[in-house]
Parts: C-alpha cells; structure tokens; sequence
C-alpha cells in the first residue's frame, strides 16, 4: 500500500465496529474521499479528535485498492468556536452535508473546499447573519457545481437592458420581450441583483465582505428556497432541523 498526504476536511465520520471510525473526507488532491480510522473511538486514540466534522488539516494515510486507512493527522482547524454554537453548529452541518452531497470521489473539488472552508470561518463572525452565510454558500455551490442561474443577462435572448424578472424553472433572468410564457416570475429588488452577481463572480476569499438590508435578505431566501426545491433532488437531515431548532 502507498502512504499519502492528503488536505482536507472531516465531512462525516460514522462507527465501525467497537472501535473503529468510517471517515468521509473532502480533500484538496482527490476529491471526496472514504478512510478508515482505526481504533479511533478509544479514548487514547491520537485520532480520537482528529476525525470529527469540521476537523481540516493534513492527513496521512495508506491507499488501498479499495479504501483508505488514517495513519495520523496534523489539524490546523478544528473550528471548535461552533461547539458553543447550536445554531451555528447546525448551520456548518448544514454546509457538510450539502458538500457531501455534490462532490464526487477523483474529481476536482478544490473550488468546493475552499468554500467550504471560508463559509465555516464567516460563521464566528456576528456581524454578518447565519441566513446570508447560508444563501451566499447555496448560490456559490450551484455555481461550482455547473448549476448556478443565469443573473447578468436574459437567459433566452442575451439582452442586459431590458426589464426583466426571475426565474427559477429557466435558470435565471429573463426580460420582457421574452417572458410570455415565464409563470414562476419574480421581480429582484437592484440590490438583490447586484448581490447574486457579486456572489457568482467574486473570489470566494471576498465573499464574506458585504452585508444586506433586510428585505434583500427576505428576497434571497425566496429564490434560493424555491431554486434548491426545483434543482436539488435531496432532502437534508442537517437542514430541516436547523429549521426546527430556528
């Protein structure tokens, strides 16, 4: 078996057997990955902290044919601000889950962790709310991933001038000489807009930069509820009882 560094973050971690842990990692150079820890869940393990979600920082590991077994790990983050953080906590589980749902083992999902990264550190900080973290990581996470809406021109013809309102079943913005048959329209205040834009485009170490008014907020709730009901064909645990808990 080869021994390799892999960077990364605990996605989930579940028990095996009396002793041992199956740990799903995001890691820089493979991509999703699945590896054993072994003998883990005995308190004197030194990889007892080491594999809990959240946890980023350097793995090393055998490669086997078929999984991966954790040798040791070297954590730079355990973001242990979240552990006296309920709402928080749900919230970055929230962000897990979803990442685990939309990465793939093998492929590059380097854009996707250093979201997922920053998205866990803009958590601590109170001046930005949990609700626009949440929408800032959905909409940049669809747009990783290939699926993000269309917001600077119209998605049938191409025009930038016209009115025009969103929509979510066309995958984006749609003007007035071509939404005749647009049913799900919704009219975007310029500064919701102008949000969404900056989202898809900016680098993702700016994107926790900006806050919004209220009404912004109620506006990006709306279109990212609705465009996770029409495109994501998953139900998350972590998120329906964020939702209870709120």
């Amino acid at each position: 078996m080869n021994q390799i560094v892999l960077t990364g973050m605990v996605l989930s971690t579940a028990p095996v057997g009396e002793y041992d842990r199956r740990v799903v990692i995001l890691t820089k150079e493979q991509g999703k990955i699945a590896a054993f820890a072994k003998g883990s869940r005995r308190p004197n393990s030194p990889l007892v902290g080491a594999v809990n979600p959240f946890t980023f920082g350097e793995f090393t590991m055998y490669e086997g044919r078929t999984s991966h077994t954790i040798q040791s790990a070297n954590i730079t983050n355990y973001f242990s601000e979240l552990r006296n953080d309920m709402i928080g906590a749900y919230y970055g589980f929230y962000f897990l889950e979803f990442a685990n749902y939309y990465t793939k083992e093998f492929n590059d999902e380097r854009e996707m962790l250093k979201l997922l990264y920053q998205t866990l550190r803009a958590l601590s900080n109170p001046h930005i709310p949990n609700r626009l973290i949440r929408y800032i990581f959905e909409l940049r996470a669809y747009c990783i991933n290939g699926e993000g809406p269309q917001v600077f021109q119209c998605v049938v013809c191409g025009d930038k001038d016209r009115p025009a309102v969103f929509s979510v079943n066309k995958g984006g913005i749609v003007c007035s000489e071509c939404g005749h048959d647009v049913i799900d329209g919704m009219r975007l205040d310029g500064s919701t807009l102008y949000s969404m834009q900056y989202i898809e485009t900016s680098k993702i170490e700016k994107l926790y930069t900006f806050n919004v008014k209220e009404e912004v907020l109620e506006q990006l709730a709306k279109v990212m509820d609705r465009y996770r009901d029409v495109y994501v064909d998953k139900k998350f645990k972590s998120l329906e009882i964020l939702e209870t808990l709120k």
